[in-house]
């Protein structure tokens, strides 16, 4: 029987920084901004009334720009930053509350992490630092190396068990940072910036390793960035926050479509639609184009029309993964809703058949 995995219930999370920070709960609530907060009583909002739920097996991204509270916030689930006020359940728990035992615990076995600075001991090897964790648990030597080596190659490192940290590229050693997490296990993946201090190829490359893994292993992760092109490419759902507040939460293609106010507009503005539109957005539901094209609902509008143009045709149809059909689209529609938003369908009207 496969292992149970649980969402992540963040409810009415606050974090004010100093020294009487609870005394000032009741203000934040009340409407105190973060300026006013440190003009008057010399302290700072670093989370407002954070409530959301993070979805098992699945990828949370988290971003906003910097002193937005994204990595506060993700330091909360593990409890290395502890709340003023508010609740983190896990599988029925709540962390806040947990005892140290408890707590240590819930770090060793439900959850990994993976820093910006990779954090990677420099006086091990890629063999050592990928092992660490399992040792501090105290299993088996050969289940240990066995687990850390499967790792070392799946992250595409196998032939730099003896290497130490300072031999490696910087992409090299975020593998490391990688399989380390990944060697414990874990059914939570914490990833504070973690791709963020590599150069670009690095970090797509980084990302696709990500990804794949993730479709491997669903395991629920969290990662904070403050680039929306990797949050739209990695995020399965996405929270923009502000000043420690959530502004919008969605998936992508919710918040590039209805961004919730001109801050989040500001974000979206120059992103490639055709990169994050699904045709299942568009698609005219029922209605059919028989041209021979037939395309998942959850194809990007780039891919769509890369598809149609291949073929020479001005139309397909989207089906589900059984082949039933669901609606059609059309090119003209694909490439409008890539340029810009078009709500007039009379044209696209003509282009398809009633079913």
């Amino acid at each position: 029987m496969a292992e149970a995995v649980h969402d992540i219930e963040i409810r009415n999370l606050y974090k004010i920084f100093g020294p009487n920070g609870a005394a000032h709960v009741a203000d934040i609530r009340a409407g105190m901004t973060k300026d006013e907060l440190k003009a008057r009583h010399d302290h700072v909002l670093g989370l407002d009334d954070i409530t959301m739920t993070i979805p098992a097996g699945r990828i949370q991204v988290v971003m906003g720009l910097s002193g937005s509270g994204k990595s506060t916030l993700i330091r909360h689930l593990n409890r290395l930053i502890d709340p003023t006020a508010g609740q983190v359940i896990f599988d029925g728990r709540d962390v806040v509350a947990m005892g140290p035992r408890e707590l240590q615990a819930f770090r060793r076995e439900k959850t990994a992490m993976v820093f910006q600075k990779f954090g990677l001991f420099p006086h091990r090897t890629v063999l050592e630092n990928t092992a660490y964790g399992l040792r501090v648990r105290g299993l088996p030597a050969r289940e240990i190396d066995e687990r850390a080596r499967r790792w070392i190659h799946r992250v595409g490192l196998e032939g730099f068990e003896g290497s130490y940290p300072n031999q490696l590229s910087g992409g090299m050693q975020q593998r490391v940072g990688l399989a380390r997490a990944l060697t414990n296990d874990p059914e939570i993946l914490l990833m504070d910036e973690a791709f963020s201090a590599l150069d670009p190829l690095i970090r797509t490359d980084m990302q696709s390793v990500l990804l794949d893994i993730q479709a491997e292993l669903g395991k629920t992760i969290v990662f904070i960035t403050h680039d929306l092109d990797e949050a739209l490419r990695l995020g399965d759902r996405i929270a923009i926050l502000r000043d420690g507040r959530i502004i919008q939460q969605g998936s992508g293609e919710q918040i590039v479509l209805r961004p919730a106010d001109d801050y989040i507009s500001s974000f979206v503005r120059d992103i490639r639609r055709g990169h994050v539109i699904t045709v299942r957005t568009i698609m005219r539901p029922g209605r059919r184009a028989d041209s021979g094209v037939m395309l998942p609902p959850g194809t990007l509008l780039e891919e769509a029309a890369r598809a149609m143009t291949r073929v020479d045709v001005s139309r397909a149809d989207v089906v589900d993964a059984q082949g039933a059909h669901l609606g059609a689209i059309t090119l003209r529609k694909c490439v409008a809703e890539m340029i810009a938003p078009d709500d007039d369908d009379d044209e696209d009207a003509s282009a398809v058949t009633a079913a």
